[in-house]
Order: structure tokens, then sequence, then C-alpha cells
């Protein structure tokens, strides 16, 4: 058995423990500050253990990662870079799930002198969006447009916002006040938030997408050269956009961003009942004709090891899960920055925990959610 720490109790860390210790292939100890949280992870997930512990101490991490094997960082973004310094003092391979550019690229600094793996930005979006976006892309003899567009949206919307919460509102509000990577007409560039609205149809529903912040990950910096345009996009229904812009630019919330995190979980509920959006249009030259190819997938909440899991839960739990499979099977590299398009699409979803992105009810043109569980497979 592997020895992994889950550094972080919420929603996320929270699946993530229970996913792995399910397996019987890691030991899993799980790490908040907050002993409150700790008891939340004993009665819901018992074969795990618990520690408590402020990552934002480097000290304190360091005595934790002594003896492990790797550490998944599920903590808010600005806390990472004190984490991974721990995991390269001690040894241990790092993963996390940042969408904020900044922390990843202190992670890639680290990662130049580290004796293991740094695998930053495992998950959604950044994570599965990239692998996706890459395995297209490089099917193509010239590429003309990377068109990535993720949405984790309530299935039953019933505010003015039509959303709800489904993940962390600090890393909601960083990838809408952010500046966001792009490649224009072949020039690398920074494109405002909440910009560049565009309204689509699928399966029925419409939907709008806008610029946010971190969903690319590095693949602006591997395709630069090599496309005319690159652009991520979130999705959300109609009008989303125009009210958190509001709150954002006119009411000035996005100078404070403390108040809008609280006034956003006092007013937007918490939902489970949730479906997750992956749409990716690729499209270039292959064999002298141009062609367009498209990735597109809708994943729905639904019971994992008897417990009702959202969308997004399962989807970034996924995504970091099967990277850390992967690891151990030796299929991505062992030392230094690890990116995700380092990491084969066919070996992801191949894997137990990344076909949850792959079973047949999750296609477009489906309404069904998916029923069926993960299959647990121990590693040799």
């Amino acid at each position: 058995m592997k020895s992994i720490a889950v550094v972080g109790a919420g929603k996320i860390g929270l699946m993530i423990a229970d996913m792995l210790s399910s397996t019987g292939d890691y030991a899993v100890t799980i790490i908040d500050q907050y002993e409150e949280s700790l008891a939340r992870v004993k009665l819901q997930v018992s074969a795990v253990e618990t520690r408590h512990a402020d990552a934002s101490d480097q000290s304190q991490m360091e005595e934790i990662l002594k003896d492990k094997f790797a550490v998944i960082n599920c903590c808010p973004f600005n806390i990472g870079k004190t984490i991974a310094r721990a995991a390269v003092a001690q040894g241990a391979h790092y993963f996390d799930l940042t969408e904020d550019v900044a922390s990843t690229r202190i992670i890639k600094d680290l990662a130049k002198d580290a004796k293991t793996a740094l695998v930053p930005q495992c998950g959604l979006a950044p994570g599965f969006i990239s692998i996706v976006a890459y395995d297209l892309a490089k099917k193509f003899d010239t590429l003309h447009n990377v068109h990535m567009r993720v949405g984790a949206l309530p299935r039953y919307p019933s505010n003015a916002l039509k959303y709800n919460l489904t993940w962390s509102t600090d890393g909601l509000i960083n990838e809408y006040l952010n500046p966001c990577e792009a490649i224009v007409n072949g020039k690398l560039r920074e494109v405002p938030p909440l910009e560049e609205l565009e309204t689509f149809s699928l399966d029925g529903d419409d939907y709008e997408a806008f610029n946010t912040s971190g969903g690319l990950g590095t693949l602006c910096e591997t395709l630069e050269g090599k496309v005319k345009n690159l652009n991520y996009r979130t999705v959300r229904y109609p009008g989303h956009r125009d009210l958190m812009k509001m709150l954002i630019n006119d009411l000035g919330l996005g100078d404070r961003p403390e108040l809008l995190k609280d006034i956003m979980e006092a007013s937007v509920p918490v939902t489970m009942q949730d479906v997750v959006l992956v749409f990716v249009n690729v499209s270039g030259t292959k064999n002298g004709m141009f062609v367009q190819e498209t990735f597109a997938r809708k994943v729905y909440s639904r019971e994992i090891n008897n417990t009702l899991r959202s969308a997004i839960q399962i989807t970034t739990s996924s995504g970091i899960c099967a990277a850390l499979d992967l690891m151990v099977e030796g299929k991505l590299p062992q030392q230094g920055f690890v990116r995700q398009e380092d990491i084969c699409f066919d070996d992801f979803v191949a894997n137990r925990f990344g076909r949850n992105f792959m079973d047949n009810q999750n296609t477009v043109g489906s309404h069904n959610p998916v029923e069926s569980e993960p299959a647990v497979k121990k590693i040799a």
C-alpha cells in the first residue's frame, strides 16, 4: 500500500480520501486545521487516519510528509506553495487542483530541483479538459482553433444567478477575477475575465460561456506557435455572467473578495444535484483537408460508495485520483514538473477513476444520470 496524505477535508478532499481508501491500494491520512472537519471525516470515511495540522506551516507539513509517497493538496490556492515546498523537502510526489496561474508558476520553479514529481492542476479544468484538448490537437497536421468549454451547473436552477455552489467558493471567485491566458491570432495574450460572451445550445438547453482564468492549465505554453486561436471559457445558464459583472464591477465586490465570498455562501445554496458539461472543439488540417473534431460529455451526480456525490466532486476527484494511479503505475514522469498534457488520454480513460468521465450514458444526447460505480481493481 502507498501512504498518501490528503490536505484539506472539504467536499473534494473528503471524496478523494474515500475513493482512494476504498481501493485497498492506499493508506490515506487526511489533514485539516479544523477539528470539526476531521470529525466529519471520521463519520463518513472510517478507513482513513486523520491529523490536525496547519497546512500553511511548512514545518508541520514536513513532519507529516516525511514517510508519504505523495501528497494531494485540496486547500485554497494560496497555500499550495507551502505544501509543495514541504513535499519537495521530504521527497514526496505532489498533486493539486489549483486553477491559480501564479501558484502553478511557483510550483514549476520548485520542480526544477525536485527529486520527485510535482503534478499541479489535476481535476476537471484545469485537468481533464487539457488532456482531452491535447489528445485531439496532436492528431492534426496543422491547428486552427482549440476551444475548451466546461461548466458545473445545477440541474434545477431556481435563483436569478441560475447557479448553486458546488465547489470551492475561493476558487470560483479567483477564476472570475484574474486575467485569462489565450492565444489570439497566433499570439499569447492575457484577456479579461467575464468577457467574450458567447451563447450556444446543446441537447435543447441554452448556455452561455465567457472567459475565466486558469482552466487552460499549461496548454497555452505547450501549443504556442502551433495554433492560431486557443481559449477556455466557463459555461453557465444565460444571464449569469451579467449578474456576476454587476456584483464584481459595478458594486465593487471584486475589490472585496472576502465579502463577496461571505455573500455568496450565505445566499447561494449548495446542491448535490448538478451536471458537469465538458465540450472541446478542435479544427485544423488533416491530409490536406480542413476538418473539425469535437469531444462532448455530461457527467451527473450519483452515489459512489453508498454516498451521493455531486458531479463536480466526481469529476474533480476522479481526475486527481487517476493521475496518482498513473504515477504509481509508472505511466507518468517520476521527477520534475508534470503537465496535464503529459498524461496520455487513453491511459487516463482506461483507469478505474478516469473512466468516470467516459461511461456511455455520459455522452451528449443522453439525459440519464450514470448509475454504475467506478471499478475497484487493485494495482498489482
